[in-house]
């Protein structure tokens, strides 16, 4: 919670001097700002619902990428050294946020009878076949869907993070306590640290992309007439 907090702090603080005199020719750091706003409107949330259906939920998506990249990130930052969202309680949250809005969003567009008959019974299916199917549709819409999207981050975020501990705690043990012959080995996991630490990087910013795009799609499923 502590690094959460401090992640939130210090996110908030840089948005801040970024843009708090924001002009019409920008600064690199209002730039960068722009950069990173117009990627999750254009090239997540419109490419996936169009620019119209789009309008409402932009600010939505906005918030959940760059809390999950902040969060993220905060793996590899010294001093902090674990991401905000190797823990449950944020990835839940934020798959709550969605699963929430994806069901409220569906039966506000379509009604509630409508909206579950078109999730729950794919058309063109025999009837005995439901018996089978709309229990599988139904664990779907209301158990995979969000209990994967936070899992997906968790376990990632989670397993990188014990990847880089054993690298730097090996390469300490390696140079303090082991015998000469073994010291050598440090230089390895010290490399293989490094070398960790910038997949990881790139692992936040792909698995902030996964978990928005995962929910603008299944949020567009709600939209759509039938699936």
């Amino acid at each position: 919670m502590l690094v959460r907090l401090v992640v939130t702090v210090l996110f908030v603080l840089l948005l801040w001097l970024a843009v708090r005199k924001a002009r019409l020719i920008p600064t690199r750091g209002q730039s960068l700002v722009e950069m990173g706003l117009d990627f999750v409107r254009v090239q997540i949330v419109e490419q996936t619902l169009g620019k119209e259906r789009a309008k409402p939920y932009v600010g939505m998506f906005t918030v959940i990428f760059f809390t999950i990249l902040a969060m993220n990130l905060a793996g590899v930052v010294p001093f902090l050294n674990i991401a905000g969202t190797s823990r449950m309680g944020l990835p839940a949250l934020l798959a709550l946020w969605v699963f929430v809005t994806y069901l409220v969003v569906g039966v506000r567009m379509h009604g509630a009878g409508k909206y579950f008959k078109a999730q729950l019974i794919p058309p063109g299916v025999p009837w005995p076949m439901l018996i089978l199917l709309i229990p599988i549709e139904a664990l779907q819409l209301f158990v995979i869907r969000p209990v994967t999207l936070a899992l997906r981050l968790v376990a990632n975020m989670m397993a990188g993070h014990i990847m880089l501990v054993l690298c730097f705690v090996g390469t300490h043990t390696l140079f303090l306590y082991s015998d000469a012959i073994m010291k050598p080995l440090g230089a390895v996991t010290f490399a293989a640290g490094i070398a960790i630490t910038g997949f990881e990087i790139f692992v936040a910013v792909l698995q902030a992309f996964i978990f928005t795009l995962l929910s603008v799609v299944y949020l567009n499923f709600s939209l759509e007439e039938s699936h």
